[in-house]
């Protein structure tokens, strides 16, 4: 073969021709032109590597022709399917077998087709023998033949051939040297024309007729051959039959499907489409399906035309109604995850019952095996209704599993045992839905079980509201029961007469729920945020009572039980607002233990510790409120409190917090069930049912339950809902009482220097002994604190320490930012030391250190931080601390104007919220006396005095006496 020469006449042409081994190919030719312009005999093959010489007449079509059938040469494919370096002769002679034809040929075939498609615009011939590729011109039919098979059936043979139409008509190919030069599909090579045909039709059905006349099938093999062979040809194709009969038929589809259930597995639907009589299963390209009929000796081919875009949008339907399709051989499909359950077996089926009404009106049937569970399909749903009576809800229901009606209380045990297949009166097996599990669980468990009935208390109220609001029920319950979920229409009760002080709104609605909850003898959890006067609603409350008791010749008495530190607030609070309440407090070791001593006073002030100890003493009262502040104390179940709070006995009860939940969900279990008893059920259905599905699942639905449950009995307002009520800045007095240990080294102390000042004071040398007065004072003031101040060896409790951690855990519980003010560096240590002890992050500030800026920053930007100890005098003025809302006095300064410019850090321009500052103040101390000279000298101080020694220079012999006293 002479090579081609580019700069001469030449022309690109695309040559059919066969290979040995590989059967029909194109191949692409570069064919030199002969002066008159005809082919000579120079050729040249042609690849992507070396067209590029040739390209000035070529289009981007035949750039891609040629790129395409590359991958038909032989070299191509050697390498794509053996991996080794082989020559093509060796290759065919030692590798190539039938079972590398078969994988080959088929992708070959594809390439063909491609390149058929695009040789309609360019030159094709047929190669000779001897390779020259421009032997015989071709041309490409411009639309498809058609055939028809013919069957001709006597009582010996049915004889069989085709028929070839080409634009109308009939064109005779047989002994005309055709050749089929692709199989699938078809493309047949007829006296110069490639023609290919409709229908897909496979070049192997034609193949047996190019030198044959018909095939004869004898009658002993008719039956198998009609089945195996003439059943999907006619199928396909278009038959013309004598001796048998072809019936075209159509019907309206209904689509089926059919349950396979899969115990302990993952049950399945499978889709059908049944045409009249006949059943097929959806998927698959096929527009007829052919289903063949034999009586006697008669056979009859039902042709039924299937509607494949219907049945297409049928399947897309169900994959939009949650189905996934998991076969492709068959039309299978599982529940989809957007409705995927925990149960795999019986998926489906409470698919099936969810989309029942759905899947009705798509005109879907539901089949199910025979030999197996029958299970009922239909909508199911339950009607529910709750009617106030006295003291319980009465629940009225039933259950609807498609035509059948149920009463609830029979699913009872299912719910309650998470069991899904409910057995029918007709034997059919119903479906629980999964999520009814959810919905009326608590329902079934909170529930009395009396007769045929179910009746739940009536502080349950939260629950049963929840499923009116969620349209799960209807409810028929008194206005005034309905307004405890609506908090703001709660009726409006007086104020008592002789309650001293004002109530803010939000402190009157507290108030007003109080006597809501007393009315229809509910517990509830008063937990509003530190600060907001827990204790100032409920002295009210008690207040109200005594006048009403008066009014009716009546007594009751309340017990108050609290930590040991919030005793003197108490009753300094009852002072102040309620000073004709008689209080009783109930402490110490000489404590009154005369039952009958109880019933002379209003209220019975105690704490926790007493409660555990008196419990045998306090059991005999039948007291009219029992109010446990900071009732956390109580979240342990386990706790000898809770043990001993539980077995009290009272008309009413309160608890108050700032904190009802402090580390888990489970705190509120203990408080809940001292207040209304029975509302959360017992504590193992409690740590099941919510707090591990609450706190280890985060099941968003389980803590909404529980809410609803809850939220009629607890009233909790934070600072930022009630700001617009609140005053910019709020002071308030804690007052501490000494440990018997740190009393009596007080008292030491101011002994030794009483008497010294006192003789000072009687021989005139007060003036000169200035100092030691200071000393003195001071030191006194640093024993109320904590004797540790003074005594490195002290080792009993500070009555102020234990008072400041309590009220400080409560306040970083809800969140809040504190500083911490003290004119002692050494309390500041002592604190220090408690909170790395425990792992609490804080900043720190005095007199020592250097980088003030960066600690201040780091204080105001990092929310991890939620303290601040700070010396007064190194941290009363020049910081700007407006991120704290609260501060902590923790000593009283002779100076009021030097507390104020420590408040002032945080009490200052930039502050969006409001302040509360707590002074702790030791009772029985020098504190008490400083507080009231603070008030004697304001003016004085005001505009007078500027350090602590020109302060004691003020003091009069009679302050001083006064103090020591």
């Amino acid at each position: 073969m002479l090579r081609v020469d580019s700069s001469k006449p030449f022309k690109v042409v695309y040559s059919l021709c066969r290979h040995e081994f590989l059967g029909w190919l194109i191949e692409p030719h570069a064919v030199q032109l002969n002066s008159d312009g005809g082919f000579s005999l120079t050729h040249q093959r042609l690849f992507s590597n070396t067209v590029e010489e040739f390209s000035k007449d070529l289009h981007e079509l035949d750039f891609k022709l040629i790129k395409l059938l590359d991958e038909m040469e032989q070299g191509y494919v050697i390498k794509r399917y053996y991996k080794k370096m082989i020559r093509p002769v060796e290759f065919f002679a030692r590798v190539f077998d039938d079972k590398i034809h078969n994988l080959i040929r088929p992708k070959i075939e594809k390439r063909l087709v491609d390149a058929f498609a695009l040789l309609r615009k360019r030159e094709v011939f047929l190669m000779s023998r001897e390779g020259w590729p421009v032997d015989k011109a071709l041309s490409i039919a411009e639309e498809p033949a058609s055939v028809l098979f013919h069957f001709r059936r006597s009582e010996t043979e049915t004889r069989y051939f085709p028929t070839i139409k080409f634009q109308g008509v009939r064109i005779e190919f047989m002994f005309k040297d055709a050749q089929i030069v692709c199989n699938e599909p078809a493309w047949l090579l007829l006296e110069g024309v490639l023609y290919n045909f409709q229908d897909d039709m496979e070049g192997k059905k034609l193949q047996p007729f190019l030198n044959k006349r018909y095939i004869s099938i004898p009658k002993t093999s008719e039956r198998t051959y009609f089945e195996k062979f003439v059943t999907p040809l006619i199928e396909k194709h278009n038959v013309f039959a004598d001796g048998f009969l072809i019936n075209t038929e159509r019907y309206d589809a209904v689509p089926v499907l059919r349950v396979d259930y899969v115990p302990e597995g993952t049950s399945r639907l499978q889709l059908f489409f049944r045409y009249g009589n006949y059943i097929f299963p959806a998927g698959g390209s096929r527009k007829v399906s052919v289903k063949m009929e034999v009586q006697s000796d008669d056979y009859t081919f039902h042709r039924i035309r299937r509607s494949q875009t219907w049945e297409k949008k049928k399947q897309d339907e169900l994959i939009q109604l949650g189905l996934k399709k998991t076969s492709d051989i068959f039309t299978q499909f599982e529940v989809g995850a957007a409705t995927e359950t925990s149960d795999t077996a019986l998926g489906v089926l409470e698919w099936l019952n969810l989309h029942h009404d759905e899947l009705s009106a798509m005109g879907i049937i539901i089949e199910q095996q025979e030999g197996t569970k029958r299970f009922l399909f239909g909508s199911s749903k339950v009607e529910l209704g709750f009617k106030e009576n006295n003291d319980w809800f009465d629940l009225q229901a039933v259950v609807h599993f498609g035509p059948y009606q149920v009463p609830f209380i029979d699913l009872r045990h299912h719910i309650l045992n998470k069991i899904r297949e409910y057995i029918l009166p007709s034997g059919e097996i119903a479906i629980i839905p999964e999520e009814w599990f959810t919905q009326y669980g608590d329902l079934m468990m909170f529930s009395d079980k009396l007769g045929n009935h179910l009746r739940l208390k009536k502080h349950h109220i939260g629950l049963i509201a929840d499923f009116a609001n969620s349209e799960l029920a209807t409810l028929s319950m008194g206005r005034k029961l309905q307004m405890l979920s609506s908090f703001e229409q709660i009726e409006e009760t007086d104020i008592p007469l002789n309650f001293k002080g004002l109530l803010r709104p939000y402190q009157k609605a507290g108030y007003n729920w109080f006597h809501f909850l007393r009315k229809y003898n509910f517990g509830g959890c008063l937990a509003d945020d530190m600060g907001l006067g827990k204790t100032v609603q409920t002295l009210a409350l008690l207040q109200k009572i005594k006048e009403e008791n008066f009014a009716k010749g009546a007594i009751s008495t309340s017990l108050i039980i609290m930590p040991t530190s919030l005793i003197y607030n108490w009753q300094n609070e009852a002072g102040k607002f309620a000073p004709e309440l008689r209080i009783l407090v109930h402490t110490g070791t000489s404590r009154s233990k005369e039952v009958e001593r109880f019933l002379e006073y209003d209220v019975v002030l105690t704490t926790y510790g007493v409660t555990r100890v008196d419990i045998d003493l306090l059991v005999q009262l039948y007291f009219d409120y029992i109010i446990l502040d900071e009732s956390q104390n109580i979240k342990n179940p386990a706790s000898k409190a809770y043990k001993a709070v539980r077995q009290l006995k009272a008309k009413h009860k309160l608890i108050l917090s700032g904190t009802p939940v402090e580390n888990t969900v489970n705190d509120l279990w203990t408080q809940m069930s001292f207040i209304n008893p029975g509302l959360l059920g017992n504590q193992t259905f409690f740590l099941n049912d919510f707090v591990n599905p609450i706190e280890k699942k985060k099941d968003e639905e389980k803590a909404r339950k529980l809410q609803a449950l809850i939220k009629p009995f607890v009233l909790r307002r934070t600072k930022n809902q009630v700001a617009g009520e609140l005053p910019e800045k709020t002071e308030q007095l804690f007052y501490c009482r000494m440990s018997e240990e740190q009393a009596e080294y007080y008292e030491n102390v101011k002994s030794e220097y009483r008497n010294a000042l006192l003789e000072a004071l009687e021989d005139g040398t007060l003036a000169k002994t200035q100092i030691q007065v200071l000393q003195g004072l001071t030191k006194l003031r640093q024993i109320a604190n904590h004797p540790l101040l003074v005594d490195e060896g002290f080792e009993g409790e500070s009555g102020k320490f234990e008072n400041v951690i309590h009220t400080l855990q409560n306040v970083l519980a809800e969140g809040h930012k504190i500083l911490v003010f003290s004119q002692f560096v050494k309390q500041l240590d002592i604190y220090r030391l408690y909170l790395d002890k425990e792992g609490i992050s804080y900043s720190y500030l005095d007199g020592a250190t250097k980088n003030r800026g960066e600690v201040v920053e780091e204080f105001q930007r990092n929310d991890e931080i939620k303290l601040f100890l700070i010396s007064l005098k190194a941290g009363g003025v020049g910081l700007n601390l407006t991120e704290a809302d609260y501060v902590f006095m923790l000593d009283p300064w002779w100076n009021p104007a030097v507390e104020q410019q420590a408040v002032d850090r945080a009490h200052r321009i930039g502050q969006k919220k409001n302040v509360f500052i707590y002074k702790f103040i030791t009772k029985d101390s020098i504190e008490e006396k400083i507080l009231a000279l603070q008030s004697r000298k304001r003016i004085v101080a005001e505009s007078l005095i500027t350090t602590e020694e020109s302060f004691v220079k003020s003091l009069s012999s009679e302050d001083i006496r006064d103090i020591l006293s």
